[in-house]
């Protein structure tokens, strides 16, 4: 039977909350490696950016017969992409770091490629490709982080359910087609 931890009195925790203020939410609690996840928060960052812009430019380049509605999903994913990286960024800050929006570094950061596609297919399956890899890599994370910051843990699991519902959304559209000759 495991033994449940103490709970602090009302004075200590009064007198923990007053000692190095200056870190804001970061307190002697905290107890994951800050600095590495900070480095794999500014990873995640990295990718959602990516993201959005790949499925903004197949936004744009949607052409055939299947465009208008599959250009339409690719613009809400581009919107739900973005809405994560906010949520990342914002988190980054919480913790003391700065979320890294580098322009010249963000493709090396990144754990998803920025392939172009040149059809509606190869757009298609380069975004799965890219859900795919965000899926594991935010269940590496969520693994990696378990409940040393259940706040950063909770935020990576509703993003990955986001990322799962892509995914799903990308290979059903696929398969739906999957007959049809798309351009």
């Amino acid at each position: 039977m495991s033994k449940k931890p103490e709970l602090s009195s009302v004075k200590d925790l009064r007198a923990a909350a007053r000692k190095h203020i200056e870190l804001g939410a970061v307190t002697a609690g905290y107890d994951a490696d800050r600095k590495e996840v900070l480095k794999q928060l500014n990873q995640a960052l990295a990718t959602e950016l990516v993201c959005v812009l790949r499925y903004r430019r197949h936004y744009f380049m949607a052409r055939g017969i299947h465009a208008k509605s599959v250009a339409a999903e690719f613009l809400a994913h581009s919107s739900e992409e973005l809405a994560h990286a906010d949520l990342l960024a914002a988190r980054i800050v919480q913790l003391g770091g700065e979320p890294d929006f580098a322009p010249d570094s963000l493709t090396a950061r990144s754990h998803a490629e920025y392939v172009a596609g040149t059809s509606l297919k190869d757009m298609l399956s380069e975004d799965l490709v890219a859900e795919r890899i965000a899926i594991d890599s935010y269940r590496e994370m969520v693994l990696y982080i378990a409940d040393k910051d259940p706040t950063t843990s909770d935020m990576l699991k509703s993003i990955l359910a986001v990322e799962e519902e892509h995914a799903d959304d990308l290979a059903d559209i696929l398969s739906g087609m999957s007959t049809e000759k798309m351009s």
